[in-house]
């Protein structure tokens, strides 16, 4: 039970904490200028940006809990995995950043599905 916790938390909260630095990204605006106190510029006014911090901690649960995973399943399990981030962005970024995804993106991510199927059926 703990180890599906931990698969959880790698993939809900890794990946809706990408979502929320999406979206904070984009309240704060194109980055046109990468001269050094252009980007300090920037990196003051996504601070004041609650999504960044949101999306920070949930990044930062999520590391921690692939921590705790590595320590007690193999890698070549762990990673193929958590690739179902993959089928967490596609529906997260249509939901909660209103992204739409064509034909192709679902095809592609139905194969990522079954390639973890595959990879949890030989764990058994």
């Amino acid at each position: 039970m703990l180890r599906f916790i931990g698969f959880f938390l790698v993939v809900v909260a890794g990946t809706f904490g990408e979502m929320c630095i999406s979206r904070a990204m984009k309240e704060a605006g194109e980055v046109h200028d990468f001269r050094p106190s252009a980007l300090v510029q920037v990196a003051a006014r996504v601070t004041r940006i609650k999504w960044i911090w949101i999306g920070l901690a949930l990044m930062t649960l999520a590391f921690f809990a692939l921590l705790g995973i590595l320590s007690v399943e193999n890698v070549s399990f762990v990673v193929p995995v958590t690739a179902l981030s993959y089928v967490a962005g596609g529906v997260g970024g249509m939901l909660f950043l209103g992204e739409r995804l064509d034909r192709s993106r679902w095809a592609g991510i139905l194969l990522v599905c079954l390639g973890v199927g595959l990879v949890i059926i030989s764990k058994k």
